[in-house]
């Protein structure tokens, strides 16, 4: 079973992914900044994909993507926007991260990105 980090600030988009992924028979992580990631990864780092915000308080998604990228060279990232500027900062990453998913997402959508960047 898939293992998945889920980092999301906003509480209904971080239940709605996690229910989501959860019912295709992933095991999720959810944590609600780039930060509790960062602690969570350091603590247990056999997760196979990180799905993170952008934009998100303390450490943001982009910062997040680069120390990952950095720190776990072979964990795919998969990034969540729903802000134009960000998405465009984050194409300027096309070799760190597998996909950037644009808000609002349907449930098939951010399921269908995730399993797209597990199977690389």
């Amino acid at each position: 079973m898939p293992r998945i980090l889920l980092a999301e600030d906003d509480p209904a988009v971080r239940s709605f992914v996690e229910s989501a992924l959860t019912h295709r028979g992933h095991e999720v992580a959810a944590v609600e900044d780039g930060l509790q990631a960062l602690e969570t990864l350091g603590s247990r780092q056999d997760f196979d994909l990180l799905i993170t915000d952008i934009v998100m308080p303390g450490l943001d998604g982009i910062g997040l993507a680069l120390r990952v990228a950095r720190d776990l060279p072979d964990l795919p990232i998969l990034l969540m926007t729903g802000y134009s500027a960000e998405k465009q900062r984050a194409h300027n990453l096309d070799e760190l991260i597998a996909r950037v998913v644009v808000k609002p997402f349907s449930l098939k959508e951010i399921c269908d990105a995730a399993e797209e960047s597990l199977v690389g």
